[in-house]
């Protein structure tokens, strides 16, 4: 199976750079329609993408610039947000402008459907694959998994701590890897929380006696939800004058992997700004069929299965 992956994963590889370099090396990627990447410069007025090519102008007519631009499935701004951002395509022609010049005219929506059809409709629920953040919603964000082909990562889903935004965890196009969670009539839905390991291993990062970085993720009646990783979190007492989204400094006073909890004791919190950082993942297999997140022993069972 052909490697796909999300645009701008291959802009500037050396093949790549090649291709764009020559008009040979562009004749050749036409007779063999190869998926190549630049960047898209300007959308005109009728959303015609004009794509840099080096030697020629490049040009991805409004209906090639998307799957379900043409059957009005897809809105245009799947097009114009694509303005100064790499996209991939397909050369369709290499011909003449009115005034005698070079020009290609080129297809992202066959690039999709190359990659729809030999990657994305053979993705199983458990496959763990990489993927780009394109745009975050409160509910979720958009990623795409392989030619700007886009799916869906809910926010419940991207770790098991709880976040109030996926801003939390990602920025715009930050590269990760996800597993796909299901494939229902060719739409894709994915999990990230899976990857990030599960209690036990998370809690191994810590002992009984430390000081530790946190941020407070929730506060409730009974005391104060403080995360550790994005996969683990604490609780803690009730302490004046926090609140939530604060870093925090805590004690460890106590680690019960038989009733998956970790105690902790807030030593102070305010506010700060936290870096966005690039996920740490326990997982580097391309499949799983079930994530225990719980340790053994444990009564309260959390896991994920994945069947197809």
């Amino acid at each position: 199976m052909t490697d796909f992956y999300p645009e701008g994963q291959i802009i500037n590889t050396q093949e790549n750079i090649n291709i764009l370099s020559s008009m040979s090396s562009l004749m050749e990627a036409y007779k063999t329609r190869k998926i190549i990447e630049s960047i898209a410069k300007i959308c005109d007025a009728e959303h015609n993408l004009i794509v840099n090519l080096g030697e020629i102008k490049g040009v991805i007519p409004r209906e090639e610039g998307a799957l379900g631009i043409k059957e009005g499935t897809v809105r245009d701004i799947a097009i114009i947000s694509k303005v100064n951002h790499p996209v991939c395509f397909i050369i369709k022609e290499i011909t003449k402008d009115d005034n005698g010049n070079d020009i290609a005219v080129l297809s992202r929506r066959a690039a999709q459907e190359v990659c729809f059809r030999e990657y994305v409709s053979k993705l199983r629920p458990g496959d763990v694959i990489k993927a780009r953040i394109t745009h975050m919603e409160s509910f979720g964000v958009f990623a795409d998994i392989g030619c700007g082909i886009t799916s869906f990562l809910p926010i419940d889903t991207i770790s098991v701590s709880r976040i109030s935004h996926p801003g939390d965890r990602f920025k715009n196009g930050m590269n990760i890897y996800a597993v796909i969670k299901s494939v229902e009539d060719g739409r894709i839905n994915l999990t990230h929380k899976e990857l990030l390991g599960t209690w036990e291993e998370n809690a191994k990062l810590f002992s009984i006696g430390e000081t530790v970085a946190g941020t407070i993720r929730s506060l409730e009646e009974y005391g104060v939800f403080v995360e550790l990783t994005p996969n683990l979190a604490g609780l803690a007492e009730l302490k004046e004058g926090i609140s939530e989204g604060q870093q925090a400094s805590v004690y460890i006073k106590n680690i019960l992997p038989e009733k998956m909890k970790v105690k902790l004791v807030i030593i102070d919190a305010f506010d700060s700004k936290r870096t966005i950082e690039k996920p740490k993942y326990f997982f580097s297999g391309n499949h799983m069929d079930e994530f225990i997140y719980s340790p053994a022993g444990c009564s309260r069972i959390i896991a994920t299965k994945f069947t197809t």
